[in-house]
């Protein structure tokens, strides 16, 4: 089967599994909904700020607070764009059809990640508008130095976010065993290994939090992190690459 119809067909499946659509749904919907309630709080506390919390006050970053949760969302699109046709045994199938594992992999991958991205930029954006919105006067705008990098690096990141839980879906095939090391992993134990001053220096190589940096543009007050926002998010695409490579090389070695 040539490429164009590989790519069709990964459509197809994605688009015709219902979901495609409510995870990424919820995606957008927890991400602004959470960013503007942050948002807002935000606003009513400002003038309750010490003096260090308003150098360090970010109000894109801020409208940005729902990400936490809009990611989880984000991986179990990833994984079950991946996992699905293992738990139904369609897997077969599939390989048949598509005797080239690589080919298959990759069509998927890349359909599910042009999907994530378009969904994933039009959150960011809408996520910093509606949050400056609710700001007010604390507010910052699009042209401003490292907004926009900032904004359209909140895109990458839920997209990144998707397709490292699709290569880590296709090392360990089951959606259940998948999501049940994403999700805890984002969730609590990258966020206490990266606030724990004991293992700060290890949790800020993880993906979320040297990705999360592409989305912040006024540095906190005392961070000494000896990388960048582009620099994080090259980090986070090293992990992804890992994946999809310890993916792709299973794939290759096992029987479907």
């Amino acid at each position: 089967m040539a490429t164009g119809q590989v790519v069709r067909s990964e459509w197809t499946k994605i688009r015709s599994v219902a979901s495609t659509v409510w995870t990424l749904s919820l995606a957008v919907i927890v991400t602004i909904a959470l960013g503007m309630l942050i948002s807002a709080l935000s606003s009513s506390q400002y003038d309750n700020m010490s003096r260090q919390d308003r150098l360090s006050f970010d109000p894109t970053y801020i409208s940005f607070a729902g990400m936490s949760l809009g990611q989880l969302a984000m991986i179990v699109f990833g994984v079950l764009v991946v996992s699905n046709e293992y738990s139904t045994g369609m897997i077969r199938t599939s390989l048949a059809a598509v005797p080239q594992r690589g080919a298959f992999l990759f069509s998927k991958i890349a359909v599910a990640a042009g999907l994530a991205l378009v969904v994933g930029l039009a959150t960011s954006f809408a996520a910093f508008f509606l949050g400056q919105a609710v700001l007010g006067t604390h507010r910052t705008h699009i042209g401003d130095p490292g907004v926009l990098r900032a904004v359209i690096g909140g895109g990458l990141y839920m997209t990144l976010i998707a397709v490292f839980s699709m290569g880590v879906a296709a090392m360990l095939r089951s959606p259940m065993l998948s999501l049940g090391i994403l999700m805890p992993f984002f969730f609590l134990i990258s966020n206490i290994l990266g606030n724990v001053p004991a293992t700060k220096k290890v949790g800020r190589y993880l993906p979320d939090q040297a990705g999360s940096r592409i989305m912040r543009v006024v540095p906190e007050i005392g961070d000494h992190t000896p990388y960048g926002p582009w620099g994080g998010l090259g980090i986070m695409v090293l992990w992804v690459v890992a994946a999809l490579v310890g993916g792709y090389t299973l794939l290759k070695r096992r029987d479907a």
